[in-house]
């Protein structure tokens, strides 16, 4: 629930400042992280002129997700809050509890990863990419990424039910039962795929955002230094 919660705050972050896409006139570089914490290697604008992604390019995408240096951070940050709060207690205490903390944490990032954005998507011929919608209301492109959720773009080009998420996901928590010896009830999975669910829905909205507010924190910026006062 913790990462859950912060996702969801650095969205609210970002629809508080209302940004719109129709402020920019060309689509940037793809920025492959966001807030600079959350990773971003599958966010496009310019859908119309991408080729079909091969099972290399799937995987390539799951392993950089997987791999960056972001999710590191992300994940020493949540066993710590783990350690402090004792969860999975089977682990412990001391460097010992939280080497295992740090261990399944990662586990759960790169193994989830790498099924809804390499494995699934190639079984299935999706396309684990996210397309920004890049315009609308601040409404309509919220309901549209949370969308994606269950909606996802086929190969062939056409919209298809996001069996690779949604099955990835699945399964994903069912691996994690291996490593986690506290919490294998069925309720505790249930609880960890919604959770799983939800911090990917967060994390769409995201990518929708994140171009808009990085443009509208440099504005500010800029505009908080040329009203500085020169230094004599």
């Amino acid at each position: 629930m913790i990462r859950l919660s912060l996702c969801w705050l650095a969205i609210l972050s970002a629809t508080t400042l209302n940004v719109r896409a129709q402020e920019n006139t060309q689509p940037a570089a793809e920025d492959k992280r966001i807030l600079w914490i959350f990773t971003n290697h599958k966010t496009t604008d310019d859908s119309e002129k991408l080729s079909k992604l091969t099972p290399k390019g799937k995987f390539a995408i799951a392993w950089a997700d997987a791999t960056d240096r972001a999710i590191f951070t992300q994940t020493a940050f949540l066993s710590g809050i783990g350690q402090a709060s004792n969860s999975n207690p089977s682990f412990g205490q001391g460097m010992e509890g939280y080497a295992k903390r740090f261990g399944t944490t990662y586990a759960d990032f790169a193994i989830e990863n790498m099924l809804t954005e390499g494995v699934f998507p190639t079984l299935l011929h999706q396309d684990p990419r996210y397309f920004r919608r890049g315009e609308g209301t601040t409404r309509s492109r919220v309901a549209y990424a949370m969308s994606r959720l269950f909606t996802t773009r086929g190969d062939s080009g056409s919209n298809q039910f996001n069996y690779s998420e949604i099955l990835g996901a699945a399964t994903s928590v069912a691996i994690s039962n291996a490593y986690y010896p506290d919490g294998r009830t069925a309720g505790k999975n249930i609880g960890k795929y919604t959770e799983q669910l939800g911090f990917d829905a967060a994390s769409n909205v995201l990518k929708e955002f994140w171009p808009d507010l990085k443009r509208k924190l440099a504005r500010r910026h800029h505009a908080g230094a040329d009203s500085s006062p020169a230094v004599r």
